[in-house]
């Protein structure tokens, strides 16, 4: 009875947040006026208000691409839903991006659906079950044995751990067939929301923690092609840079891909506004991401509030 009457005065535009952090400086954002209605619903607490006289569903997932999936799903089931905007914080990729600063992806991947292809076998043989067409050579892979230390020169090597093949995800669309699969690795944005984004680009966001704790740099607004998520804190450096190299991967986090696997199959409108939480390649200190987080947070809230503001400016004049 509650979501039939919080449904009247939609549709929203549904915010999917990770944690906690990342959700608190939004609620406390004098951008956000609360509606002083929330309701819980199969675990998840869905909070409603307005962000520039836009009506929005703010709900938090948790950790992760399962719990991720699920709550994005609960909300475009149950409410009306015009678009979804996740955001937060994320670690990256790419070396012309720095600390604090905020991306917006053009696209998603998936990038831990795998066929670990077994030792003996190389890139010309055919993986299991490749010629039903579930799993195929398409998008590339890793050979570990790329990553072997203390090689003497010369000397051949090799890595029982063989080739790790990346794989695109099974999709049911609302508007396809059911029970009849497609598939998708790389899942765009919308659009309207990705040139509406381009607003963002000089957007003045914050470079101090507090007024003794500033970044060196001033941080930006950058749109960058490709981001990706795997249930993964990932910290490696070789990996971050493998998947720059091999995909051109500037953000990496947990959740944002099944996000956009979801707003995929829903066709539903979606963007992702991250800032990073980290420096390049795993190099900073363990407790950096801890003590930036504040202040990715206070930027992808930032970011976010001015997307609406610029979206609902869209909507009015067109």
């Amino acid at each position: 009875m509650l979501i039939e009457e919080a449904n009247m005065s939609g549709p929203y535009l549904g915010l999917v947040i990770p944690n906690s952090y990342e959700m608190d400086p939004l609620l406390q954002s004098p951008n956000f006026t609360s509606s002083n209605l929330f309701i819980d619903f199969s675990g998840r607490r869905f909070r409603f208000g307005t962000i520039a006289n836009k009506p929005v569903i703010l709900v938090m997932t948790g950790l992760s691409m399962i719990n991720a999936a699920i709550t994005t799903q609960l909300l475009l089931s149950q409410f009306d839903i015009e678009g979804v905007v996740h955001y937060g914080i994320a670690g990256h990729a790419n070396p012309s991006l720095s600390l604090a600063d905020v991306v917006i992806p053009q696209y998603w991947s998936h990038s831990a659906l795998w066929s670990w292809q077994r030792y003996g076998n190389g890139p010309e043989d055919e993986l299991p079950l490749e010629k039903d067409g579930d799993y195929t050579r398409e998008i590339g892979y890793l050979n570990v044995a790329n990553y072997t230390t203390n090689v003497t020169d010369g000397s051949s090597y090799d890595n029982l751990l063989n080739n790790i093949w990346f794989q695109p995800e099974e999709v049911f669309p609302i508007d396809g067939t059911p029970e009849e699969r497609q598939h998708a690795f790389w899942v765009a944005v919308d659009p309207l929301y990705y040139e509406i984004s381009q607003k963002l680009e000089d957007l003045e966001l914050e470079r101090c923690l507090n007024s003794t704790t500033c970044l060196p740099h001033t941080p930006k607004v950058n749109r960058v092609e490709r981001g990706t998520s795997a249930g993964i804190f990932l910290s490696n450096a070789a990996y971050r840079s493998f998947l720059f190299d091999k995909f051109n991967i500037s953000p990496l986090d947990m959740e944002s891909a099944s996000v956009a696997l979801v707003c995929l199959q829903q066709r539903v409108p979606f963007i992702v506004i991250k800032a990073l939480s980290s420096s390049l390649s795993g190099t900073s200190e363990p407790s950096e991401a801890a003590n930036f987080i504040s202040l990715a947070s206070k930027n992808s809230v930032m970011a976010v509030v001015e997307f609406i503001r610029r979206l609902s400016l869209h909507q009015q004049t067109h």
